[in-house]
């Protein structure tokens, strides 16, 4: 049965005939995990980049360096590095609506924290939602309340269900991204998390491995001995329990993601996306797994005698 999952690029092609091509943006920001207001450090497995190592400032830089993947003319303006609505409205408004009245780009996509959309935001969210699509992309990461003490996440999921509701009352209904291979978690935690994400109301979702990066609070812990990096056989094995028990038509953004090779530590395996994801294929077709499977017996209401 193909295809397995309903990827972001079939979702593009059935809204806007063709793929679109993601260009990473900085906005020149930081996070409340990294200036005081909640931490200094940042999540335990952030690079010093924000988990934007690819981003850059200028969308004309952005352009040229995708030029020789894509030969397109239409974009998605992707600011990814960092908490892309940490300031102040005035100030994302003149970042976000030079970009978003450009006709070259036809997606405003943003990432961002669940206690960084204040009302001054999400009224500017809404604005700009009513000229083209605005993807709002949050970092859930897990609904583990331990992990997510553990990987330094710093805010609870009360915040979370706010925020989601928040958005889908401007007609935005969010992005969300959750990790699989966080220390001490199970294929269980993966499905719950997973379950939520949709529950929640959530229009997509990007499904991270983890990837151990040098010099982060999470590769001191991975040296110390204190967890192991998943195999492929152990990502397979995640991914084939999570991709059933997601509805048909939530958009997967993400199976995989990319760690930037210079300061991947493990899993290395992961470095050769192409083979991974061809694997992944193989893997969900031996075995029958096809998004979606499972869903409908899990929402339906059981009868009692």
């Amino acid at each position: 049965m193909l295809p397995y999952y309903y990827s972001v690029s079939e979702y593009l092609k059935d809204t806007y005939g063709k793929k679109l091509y993601k260009l990473s943006l900085s906005g020149n920001m930081t996070c409340p995990n990294r200036d005081g207001k909640l931490g200094t450090t940042g999540c335990i497995f952030c690079s010093g980049h924000g988990s934007g190592d690819f981003a850059v400032k200028d969308i004309d830089k952005a352009k040229t360096l995708i030029s020789n993947k894509y030969s397109g003319s239409e974009y998605i303006a992707y600011f990814q590095s960092f908490t892309n609505t940490y300031a102040d409205a005035g100030y994302l408004r003149e970042l976000f609506m030079p970009v978003i009245l450009r006709d070259d780009i036809r997606i405003l996509s943003i990432a961002t924290r669940p206690d960084c959309l204040g009302d001054d935001v999400l009224k500017l969210l809404d604005e700009l939602n009513r000229i083209k699509p605005v993807w709002i992309e949050l970092g859930l990461q897990t609904i583990n309340n331990s992990t997510a003490d553990y990987i330094r996440r710093g805010y609870p999921l009360s915040v979370y269900d706010e925020a989601v509701s928040n958005l889908l009352s401007i007609g935005i209904a969010p992005i969300v991204h959750m990790i699989i291979g966080l220390p001490h978690e199970t294929i269980s935690d993966y499905i719950a998390t997973a379950r939520y994400i949709s529950d929640s109301g959530a229009s997509g979702i990007k499904i991270s491995l983890l990837h151990i990066l040098k010099d982060t609070d999470l590769y001191n812990d991975y040296c110390k001995g204190l967890f192991k990096a998943l195999t492929m056989d152990e990502y397979l094995a995640a991914i084939g329990a999570i991709l059933p028990v997601l509805p048909k038509s939530m958009v997967i953004h993400r199976l995989t993601g990319d760690g930037p090779k210079n300061i991947l530590a493990a899993p290395l395996w992961t470095a050769d996306k192409k083979r991974v994801l061809n694997t992944l294929t193989h893997y969900l077709k031996e075995n029958k797994i096809y998004q979606g499977k499972d869903y409908e017996q899990l929402t339906q209401p059981h009868c009692t005698n």
